[in-house]
């Protein structure tokens, strides 16, 4: 049973065609999971109360995951080791609940992500773009042109790829790398817009990336 003033963290994957669930309906998705798997979340209080309910490292849409962390607070006491089995039920198919239990860790000393994705090349050579890929990433630096809330501006992403290598598959190159979570944070799709801008002979005409593992700042896998 949990302590109703204990906050609870779950870990969840988001796979298949849920990839192409945003993270706002995401949130009212989880919402409603809980509502039919019989739990009551807890709200905050004031003038405007809202489940508290709040997502570590929102995903962007298309890209998949095993490793999302989301913290919660119940209404009620509950048995942790039966809500994964409950709301996953509850949740559309893509959507599974792996583990929950008391959060003891903030969420903001996440650092670094495990990153898997595939480069797809319809006309390219897989093994000659993945000898490519390599030497390009192995630069110093790789400024970018990248949004952000002041207009566009200049970025090196470099410092934020802790890892990265390619290998060539029979569906393309597929990409393993560690990179920044959280300041700065390195979107996995500016790998390929990275080739966009400075490199358009080696820019996959496919890019897809699902999140493998959350890590602190010392490489200890984050809970």
């Amino acid at each position: 049973m949990n302590d109703l003033n204990t906050k609870l963290r779950l870990r969840f994957e988001k796979t298949g065609r849920a990839v192409y669930i945003s993270h706002l309906d995401l949130m009212q998705t989880m919402q409603r999971a809980f509502s039919r798997a019989g739990y009551s979340l807890k709200y905050s209080e004031g003038y405007n109360p809202h489940p508290q309910i709040a997502i570590a490292l929102p995903l962007s849409v298309g890209a998949a995951s095993l490793c999302e962390l989301m913290d919660f607070r119940l209404a009620e006491a509950a048995e942790l080791a039966e809500m994964p089995e409950k709301l996953t039920a509850a949740l559309p198919e893509g959507v599974t609940v792996t583990a929950v239990w008391e959060a003891g860790r903030k969420c903001a000393q996440i650092k670094w992500l495990r990153i898997e994705g595939l480069f797809e090349y319809d006309e390219r050579d897989a093994a000659e773009m993945a000898a490519a890929l390599t030497a390009f990433f192995a630069r110093e630096s790789v400024v970018i042109e990248k949004k952000t809330k002041r207009g566009v501006g200049q970025t090196d992403i470099r410092p934020a790829i802790r890892e990265i290598a390619f290998a060539p598959s029979a569906e393309g190159v597929r990409v393993e790398a560690l990179i920044s979570a959280q300041e700065p944070t390195l979107n996995p799709e500016l790998l390929a817009e990275a080739l966009r801008q400075l490199a358009p002979a080696l820019a996959p005409d496919f890019a897809a990336f699902t999140r493998i593992e959350t890590f602190d700042e010392s490489m200890e896998v984050f809970r």
